[in-house]
């Protein structure tokens, strides 16, 4: 059997994809993988912050239709770029193992952040990296930048940063593992939803291409980012807004811990619920509980007065 996976043309992307196929050729030897690079909107505007441009499935929304009318047979995205709903027709295959969910800090001159000097300038593309970095580090200069793992460190030089902030996942999946300064803990800056994880995305009606996937999901981190993507629906949230849920597996139940953070770094709506590991609801409860607890003065300050809660089911 040979299938066509759809990725984004980035390193990372494609070394993403290429992982994939390569175990479901090893857990099928018949099937052969191959890859079909789709530009997307994101890859497009490279210009203008993530922020500004405001559109859901920003990196997904071409492969989804290159998935839906056949061009491929299944996508692979990071979990934290694919929107809650999906098209008709498509549904998640699997949700990987997660790589390490932690934030980090690439130093320039190896200092870490709290050494830095007033002023120190660090580049990020993400509101809610920078509103933590506000929240939790006073007097720096926080830079939009935008472009792959590899851009973003060149431009550490290149335009005159104290460092940046990357995803550690990303970090380690391109080899860079050994110019992270600092792995910055989840309660200081909790990470984005689904950050880490891989998710495999494929059409409803192909039941040949789901039981190859299947193989590939990790219960564990599925659960895991099922409540994270139901925080995120309820919150009715995107890039736009500054917000984190990150829910780990700990003595056979679920702990999750998120925020809503001003873009100022102030104010800030944080809790931690706990659960079974089978109720995505948990991500809706503690969206509610953020929201009874000023959340939604925070969201409205930030998307208006039109912003309104997303539905209650995941």
């Amino acid at each position: 059997m040979n299938l066509t996976i759809g990725t984004r043309g980035s390193a990372l992307a494609l070394w993403q994809a290429r992982y994939v196929a390569s175990l479901i050729e090893t857990n099928h030897p018949g099937c052969r993988v191959e890859l079909m690079k789709i530009k997307t909107s994101g890859d497009k505007i490279l210009d203008v912050p993530l922020a500004r441009i405001g559109t859901k499935g920003l990196f997904t929304k071409e492969i989804e239709e290159a998935l839906l009318d056949g061009r491929v047979d299944l996508a692979v995205h990071s979990m934290k770029d694919l929107p809650t709903d999906l098209p008709e027709g498509l549904a998640l295959g699997a949700i990987m193992e997660r790589e390490d969910p932690r934030d980090v800090f690439i130093s320039a001159d190896g200092r870490p952040l709290e050494q830095l000097d007033t002023g120190a300038r660090i580049g990020t593309s993400s509101l809610r990296r920078k509103a933590f970095l506000l929240k939790n580090y006073s007097g720096l200069d926080i830079v939009d930048i935008r472009g792959n793992v590899d851009t973003r460190l060149r431009k550490i030089e290149s335009e005159h940063l104290a460092g940046v902030i990357l995803a550690a996942a990303g970090v380690k999946r391109m080899g860079f593992a050994e110019r992270i300064t600092t792995y910055l803990p989840v309660d200081t800056m909790i990470p984005a939803i689904g950050q880490g994880a891989l998710g495999v995305e494929i059409r409803q009606a192909d039941p040949k291409v789901l039981e190859i996937v299947d193989l590939l999901n990790h219960e564990p981190t599925a659960a895991c980012v099922r409540i994270e993507r139901a925080f995120l629906r309820r919150m009715g949230g995107g890039c736009q807004v500054p917000m984190a849920a990150h829910a780990v597996v700990q003595n056979g139940e679920v702990v999750v811990s998120a925020a809503v953070v001003h873009v100022d770094g102030s104010p800030t709506v944080q809790d931690r619920f706990s659960g079974p590991t089978d109720d995505a609801s948990l991500g809706t409860a503690l969206a509610d509980s953020l929201i009874e607890r000023g959340a939604d003065s925070i969201m409205k300050s930030i998307e208006g007065d039109d912003w309104h809660p997303g539905p209650a089911q995941p």
